[in-house]
């Protein structure tokens, strides 16, 4: 063909991480066809929807059934039920977020990767090690990539002290996927305070806010002055079960100007060129599940896995594994045992206790030799998985 690609396509690896992951799996199941295969690899949720959740999702399906309340295109924004359901969550938080500054999204992900499309070629920062959806969706682009080091010595929670930043975006996500890290209140001030000094944005995902339990942030825009240097960007697919329902919400203050242009405006028209907006039955769901009914169902859904993380994070300890997480998140992050590099353990687990989690290196170089176990299992495999790690390791 006599066209040209997106060169930068070249600078992403060929294969995304847990699709190098499933095929590892699927490869070895063919070969071992009695192993039960316990998956504590991806982040994807077991237990079902809430029931206040699909009852409101079926009672949307049903009026688009009738003529008198049938809906079409939805708006690119969300409907503003949705939207003021969203304002009042965070309001119940403490946190004043207006409805006009939210925009509805089919999740997190979307949004992380859409982001780039209204941002020009400045430096991107970006902790490693490290959701792979910031490096790569910025790689797409062309950007300039500055990888920061998180490490033992800093409990995966690089700070911006010495930092060379005049003016860039910089990535945050607390509590931190892969790690479980979670930023406190002075810390992520001082996030604020530096975006704020150097003029730079944040880019902030907020994802696992709703499985923190204690006196840390659970949004950027508890931090005064975020407003004015951070969009936020959230989902329902973790607190409340739509990974494959597929929802959540970008924050883009009014107040967040380059110049005379408005990055509320910008993410606005973006929208409405790109994105055709999230269908009626599942705001309607999503809706229910932010309300104070639907939020304190998702929160048993919320125990039932840290409870898992619990059985896990006792047993890293028993074993006097180094890990982080596990307490105000569903990820444990833990040193591979005997200096073993990441891929290895993953081999090993696999083989040796038909375990299956996620290679610390596939998030960054900075996550050689750890190794990623998330709690989203059920009881029952979690309580099998923590045995076999017992006589394993």
């Amino acid at each position: 063909m006599n066209i040209k690609i997106n060169e930068n396509f070249k600078n992403i690896k060929e294969s995304y991480l847990f699709s190098d992951i499933a095929k590892k799996v699927k490869a070895y199941q063919e070969a071992h066809k009695d192993a039960k295969v316990i998956r504590l690899g991806i982040g994807d949720v077991t237990l079902p929807l809430p029931k206040i959740v699909s009852d409101a999702m079926v009672k949307a399906a049903h009026e688009m059934s009738v003529k008198e309340t049938f809906r079409g295109y939805p708006p690119e924004y969300g409907y503003d039920f949705l939207k003021d359901a969203v304002s009042d969550y965070y309001k119940r938080n403490g946190i004043e977020v207006l409805s006009g500054d939210i925009f509805i999204s089919d999740g997190a992900k979307s949004d992380l990767g859409n982001i780039v499309d209204i941002l020009g070629d400045n430096d991107i920062y970006i902790p490693d090690p490290v959701y792979p959806v910031y490096v790569d969706s910025n790689l797409m682009s062309g950007r300039k990539i500055h990888l920061i080091n998180g490490c033992k010595e800093n409990n995966f929670l690089p700070m911006p002290d010495g930092l060379d930043c005049n003016g860039g975006v910089i990535y945050l996500c607390s509590p931190n996927n892969p790690t479980g890290a979670l930023y406190n209140f002075e810390e992520l001030t001082a996030w604020v305070n530096f975006a704020l000094k150097t003029g730079s944005l944040i880019i902030y995902d907020s994802a696992y806010e709703a499985f923190i339990n204690g006196d840390y942030p659970r949004s950027i825009y508890a931090i005064e002055g975020a407003k004015e240097c951070a969009i936020e960007i959230n989902s329902l697919s973790k607190v409340a079960g739509f990974t494959g329902t597929r929802c959540g919400w970008t924050v883009v203050p009014k107040s967040l100007m380059v110049g005379d242009v408005s990055l509320n405006k910008l993410w606005s028209r973006r929208q409405a060129t790109k994105f055709n907006g999230v269908s009626y039955p599942v705001q309607r769901a999503a809706e229910a599940a932010l309300s104070v009914e639907g939020m304190a169902e998702c929160k048993k859904n919320i125990e039932y896995y840290m409870e898992n993380a619990k059985m896990l994070s006792e047993l890293f300890k028993e074993k006097n594994i180094y890990f982080t997480g596990g307490i105000n998140s569903p990820y444990i992050w833990l040193k591979c045992p005997n200096n073993m590099s990441s891929w290895e353990f993953f081999d090993y687990l696999l083989e040796k206790a038909n375990i299956v989690g996620t290679p610390g290196a596939g998030f960054g170089a900075a996550g050689e030799g750890y190794f990623r176990i998330t709690s989203f299992g059920t009881h029952e495999a979690t309580k099998e998985a923590v045995e076999r790690l017992r006589k394993l390791l």
